[in-house]
């Protein structure tokens, strides 16, 4: 049976985030993973609750979404944050969840290399647990 993978993607950069939701559904077929839900949330921030939430329906989940650098400090707290909870929803759900968002601290240099990449890794990392 394959496993059903739920993918939440960040609106912020929306055309790169859809490139990157192409990218990893077709790791998806090429690894026989099924994508069940997408959900689009405005930024990474809202990334962990939609986690949670889809983690209880799905055998896993991979969230896709793009934290640039900024003047401040702000997208590297947040990024962190994010990141710890995503870590924490992984063991309190006990499955796998691709990491897919490119940064903190990407500069836009950095975005167009990492799109394909970073998708495909992301769905990968759900396929062997």
């Amino acid at each position: 049976m394959s496993k059903k993978i739920a993918v939440v993607c960040g609106s912020f950069h929306k055309s790169e985030v859809e490139r990157m939701l192409a990218h990893s559904t077709d790791e998806a077929r090429s690894l026989g993973l099924t994508v069940g839900e997408v959900v689009w949330v405005p930024g990474s921030m809202e990334v962990p609750r939609a986690l949670n939430r889809l983690l209880a329906n799905h055998d896993g989940a991979v969230c896709l979404g793009i934290i640039e650098k900024g003047e401040t400090q702000h997208g590297l707290a947040m990024g962190q944050a994010v990141i710890k909870t995503i870590l924490e929803l992984q063991l309190k759900h006990n499955k796998p969840i691709g990491l897919g968002i490119i940064g903190p601290g990407a500069e836009p240099h950095h975005i167009e290399p990492r799109l394909e990449p970073h998708a495909r890794a992301a769905m990968g990392a759900c396929a062997d647990l």
